[in-house]
């Protein structure tokens, strides 16, 4: 009788949670840029936001740089729930889920290669919105735009683990696109106000020290919800 083969070291290595996230990451990513259809779909929505807000928004009765943070984090918010409505619902037609959840990658590294996936792209759509709104609203160039670039990255974070939590929840019912709305916004409104009143400290010119407030805001913001979103995920998600 043959003797059975001992594993090899691969068969035997621990799962690496940031090897599987970044897997996970890194499907979702090159799905989209193969088929860019969701990236497209919120890249026009922005565009056409910013252009309608420019048209009916009169100088006279409020400055630009004063509209521009609320435009912008509408952008932001609406844009992403394009993003987070797609996060499962293409392995959902094909039945890929049901692979994903059978595969022995562990269900908080599911977590994280989503939100990872989902706040790329967020930060994708507003890369492009960032120059449409400063086209548009003729606001001032220059270095304060990058200041600009902490605020987004804490505001995509928190936006992409509390959207994909429940993107996952919405994913296997019939309103997906009506349910997934109507629970995230309410924990977006915490996370935009803040992202909204940093942004217009810093388009008025004011050093980021001033907004530094409404900074701890946001990380305090990530701090709870990215690891509870994480904790949550497995018990939210069918076998």
């Amino acid at each position: 009788m043959n003797a059975p083969v001992p594993p090899s070291p691969e068969q035997v290595r621990p799962p690496d949670f940031l090897t599987d996230a970044w897997r996970i990451a890194r499907k979702d990513l090159l799905i989209e840029s193969r088929t860019r259809s969701g990236f497209l779909a919120a890249a026009v929505f922005a565009v056409l936001a910013v252009v309608i807000f420019r048209f009916t928004w009169d100088p006279t009765a409020i400055p630009a740089i004063d509209l521009a943070p609320g435009v912008l984090w509408v952008i932001f918010t609406f844009s992403g729930l394009l993003g987070l409505n797609r996060s499962f619902g293409l392995e959902l037609a094909e039945r890929a889920y049901d692979g994903l959840l059978a595969s022995p990658v562990s269900r908080p590294a599911i977590f994280a290669g989503k939100a990872l996936a989902n706040a790329t792209f967020v930060l994708a759509v507003q890369a492009l919105a960032l120059p449409a709104v400063a086209l548009f609203f003729d606001l001032p160039g220059g270095g304060g735009w990058w200041v600009v670039a902490p605020v987004v990255v804490l505001a995509a974070l928190g936006l992409a683990a509390v959207g994909t939590l429940f993107a996952a929840v919405a994913a296997n019912t019939r309103l997906a696109d009506l349910l997934l709305p109507m629970m995230t916004l309410p924990f977006f409104v915490p996370l935009v106000i803040p992202a909204a009143q940093a942004t217009a400290v810093v388009l008025r010119g004011e050093p980021l020290a001033e907004a530094s407030a409404w900074l701890r805001v946001l990380l305090a913001y990530d701090l709870v919800f990215l690891p509870a979103c994480a904790l949550v995920f497995p018990y939210t998600i069918e076998e």
